[in-house]
């Protein structure tokens, strides 16, 4: 790995704007930490990467512990960090809310709003204090959190609430000090 080399991590990196966004990062020469619940489809990711310059980690967003292992395996591997990609997340189904169960809500809320908590939680941290200090956080999401749809409760509150937690991560940290940029 080059000096200029940068490292990024992307979730939901085994298909859709994941997967296509990690191949373009590559091509740009990053090194790119594919992330995502189904390992065969990261795979298939880093083979359109040529198997080169890409880390596959399985990993479970809801789960602090696989979050955790996932950014410890990228400083260990590649000993910085300079994007994190949060792109990983799911939909309930399209129902009138009356008719939303608990479980169906819940499984939302933790794999795109605390999911994405966890990960950028592990990504300040690390570069907070790497040497060159800072990076870049972007959280990807959906039209859903500017234009409700009809029957996507879950999604719409989902994608605002994670639009407002987001612009609490750049009034929380001093941006500067630490040479932090969100999306």
């Amino acid at each position: 790995m080059g000096q200029n080399t940068k490292i990024a991590i992307v979730t939901g990196a085994g298909s859709g704007i994941g997967r296509v966004v990690a191949i373009a990062l590559h091509n740009d020469g990053w090194s790119v930490v594919l992330a995502g619940r189904r390992e065969k489809q990261l795979i298939e990711t880093a083979k359109a990467c040529k198997l080169e310059r890409t880390l596959v980690i399985p990993t479970n967003i809801t789960d602090p512990k696989s979050v955790q292992h996932l950014f410890h395996q990228t400083i260990k591997i590649f000993g910085r960090l300079d994007l994190l990609f949060n792109n990983a997340g799911i939909g309930a189904p399209a129902k009138p809310l009356e008719e939303l169960t608990l479980d169906e809500w819940q499984r939302v809320i933790d794999t795109n709003l605390t999911g994405t908590f966890l990960c950028t939680r592990e990504a300040f941290k690390i570069m907070k204090h790497q040497d060159p200090k800072g990076g870049r956080i972007i959280n990807n999401g959906s039209i859903s959190a500017h234009v409700p749809r009809p029957s996507l409760c879950t999604l719409y509150g989902q994608q605002a609430c994670g639009k407002r937690v987001n612009q609490v991560y750049i009034l929380g940290w001093p941006r500067i000090q630490y040479r932090l940029r969100t999306n």
